[in-house]
């Protein structure tokens, strides 16, 4: 089963603290620091789910979840968000996240969002 996680998070700090979490629990972590770094270095094939900050600078973690669906491009979703509307919350509902998690969270919530994206979802 694949264990990598892709990590989309304009904040560095954020960046690093989730790969180091997720590296704890076993999981291969690739990090990007925008919607932009993730369409030129990302390999969509490898990713075992996605875990994308809402607000990015240019595009947002919503809009790179869309265009990956409409793109043929299916895998869990998990939105993390400083900025927490009912807005912001029902957009990425509709986005079909796995889960959605207002910064800051837990170390263990972030774990249990990936597990239940296992459940969920059937990885290769």
């Amino acid at each position: 089963m694949r264990k990598t996680i892709f990590v989309v998070d304009d904040d560095p700090g954020m960046r690093l603290g989730v790969k180091r979490l997720l590296n704890q629990h076993g999981f291969e972590t690739e990090v990007f620091d925008s919607a932009e770094d993730f369409h030129e270095r990302a390999d969509v094939r490898r990713p075992y789910c996605l875990v994308l900050d809402i607000k990015l600078k240019k595009k947002s973690g919503i809009d790179l979840s869309r265009e990956l669906a409409s793109s043929g491009v299916f895998l869990p979703v998990i939105f993390i968000t400083a900025n927490d509307t009912d807005y912001t919350r029902k957009a990425a509902e509709e986005a079909g996240c796995i889960a959605y998690l207002t910064k800051p969270f837990l170390g263990q919530t972030l774990i249990e969002a990936i597990e239940k994206a296992a459940v969920s979802y059937r990885m290769p």
